[in-house]
């Protein structure tokens, strides 16, 4: 199966505290992996790690066969990412704020946002500080999937999600697995 992510030895200190441990696994194509622990297992610093967000102190990472740490924005625009706290701007709608994303994060499909938003059941016409958690996270979802992703690294994806939401966000995410 073909690796789109590798991680060989990951350590990762803060100070004298080390929270990675020398991590090793693979994802394949179309593969599913979920990483789940307790609270301060190290699960978010992983995946911050992963987009270097945060650099590690020791290990390999790669993914799509490329090193975070060199290949910056290039690399960036192939993954869909939703980190586990989402702090969005708010005197913005949340469609001039996909927009933004979007000259971020390379070409989306026309009409791709609004699908997705449309399966979400999610007014983009709303600011964004009018939005409740489910619905800022249903914000979050549509910006990691609308720019069809190679990758997508997605830090709890269901918290606040009413169960029917859960539901379709396990949907599209058998469908993006579908895909590769």
């Amino acid at each position: 199966m073909d690796q789109v992510i590798e991680v060989e030895g990951l350590r990762k200190s803060f100070g004298r505290r080390e929270v990675l441990h020398g991590i090793c696994f693979g994802v394949g194509r179309g593969e599913v992996f979920g990483v789940i622990g307790p609270n301060g297992a190290g699960k978010t610093t992983t995946m911050r790690c992963l987009l270097d967000i945060i650099r590690p102190s020791s290990g390999t990472i790669r993914i799509l066969g490329e090193d975070p740490g060199v290949a910056g924005t290039r690399l960036r625009r192939r993954i869909g990412y939703l980190p586990g706290e989402l702090f969005l701007e708010q005197r913005i709608t949340g469609r001039r704020l996909l927009a933004h994303y979007a000259a971020i994060s390379g070409a989306v499909r026309p009409g791709r946002a609004d699908e997705l938003a449309e399966r979400f059941n999610l007014d983009l016409d709303r600011h964004t500080r009018k939005l409740s958690k489910g619905n800022k996270q249903k914000l979050g979802l549509v910006q990691a999937f609308m720019h069809d992703p190679e990758v997508l690294i997605l830090d709890e994806p269901t918290s606040g999600l009413d169960p029917l939401i859960q539901q379709e966000f396990r949907s599209l995410l058998n469908e993006a697995q579908h895909n590769g």
